[in-house]
């Protein structure tokens, strides 16, 4: 089964965050809203932490650091594999 993920607005979510800060509970917002409660719960640690809903925006300094990383390790590794690749042409040509 193929279930469609839904998208909600910036305001949307904020909304909803107010709503729940406002003493609404995630299960009657949950209800009324057709989200679960999780969803909810999530939206409002967010919005918490950093005021944003973004992942980007909701990860630690060492997170960053280390999506950085990955991000350096895997072009370094192409780049490697590139050099591999032209060394072998290179070396098919003095032949």
């Amino acid at each position: 089964m193929n279930k469609k993920q839904t998208r909600y607005t910036e305001e949307f979510k904020k909304q909803i965050v107010e709503l729940r800060k406002s003493g609404k509970s995630g299960v009657e917002l949950a209800r009324d809203y057709g989200i679960t409660k999780t969803t909810i719960y999530d939206w409002e640690k967010k919005y918490d932490n950093s005021g944003s809903f973004k992942l980007s925006d909701n990860l630690s300094d060492e997170e960053k650091e280390l999506r950085k990383l990955r991000k350096e390790n895997k072009q370094l590794k192409m780049e490697v594999d590139i050099l591999k690749q032209a060394a072998l042409i290179m070396g098919r040509k003095g032949e």
